[in-house]
């Protein structure tokens, strides 16, 4: 799992199998007994990395002030979205087009970071530090909106980071 990670944040979806069994050391067939399907092998990367942005929502909250806490994972989910480079928009194609995947998969992933993000907003518009109007889905959408228009910027993730930022504080100047 170590090598197939890695191999994805370098290759993106289209990594293959055989090159994963060829680097980690392994044979294909070892490879194909655990993961019968390249779609199974990257439903199972991304679950593991959306755990990982989940856990780091819980961690924030424990460490941090709630609105900062909240700008944070924001800036996290923006970082999760430009490292996996189109990777959940394919494995969910992948998934409609019935390739051996989890037909849930979609709705279980964006499940865990609505309820994930939906903690830190909660906890952010309880102190008053956020409006409590504004429900988690647009927010999500609103990072995800950004992460995409980033990623052939050559430091995406900044530049994801630094439009985030824009739209939390608006135009007005810094104080």
């Amino acid at each position: 799992m170590a090598i197939a990670e890695v191999l994805v944040a370098e290759q993106g979806a289209d990594v293959s199998l055989e090159e994963v069994a060829r680097v980690a050391g392994v044979g294909s067939a070892t490879l194909h007994r655990h993961f019968p399907s390249r779609q199974l092998l990257l439903e199972t990367v991304f679950k593991g990395r959306v755990a990982a942005l989940c856990a780091q929502a819980d961690h924030r909250a424990a460490a941090l002030p709630p609105e900062t806490a909240l700008t944070e994972w924001l800036h996290d989910l923006g970082a999760h979205a430009v490292a996996n480079r189109g990777l959940g928009a394919s494995l969910l194609r992948s998934a409609r087009e019935e390739t051996g995947g989890d037909p849930g998969f979609g709705a279980t992933c964006h499940a865990m970071i609505a309820a994930a993000g939906q903690r830190l907003l909660d906890r952010a518009a309880a102190t008053g530090a956020v409006r409590s109007d504004v429900p988690i889905a647009p927010l999500l959408k609103l990072v995800s909106a950004i992460a995409t228009t980033t990623e052939d910027d050559p430091d995406a993730t900044a530049e994801t980071r630094r439009l985030i930022t824009l739209a939390l504080t608006g135009l007005r100047p810094a104080p």
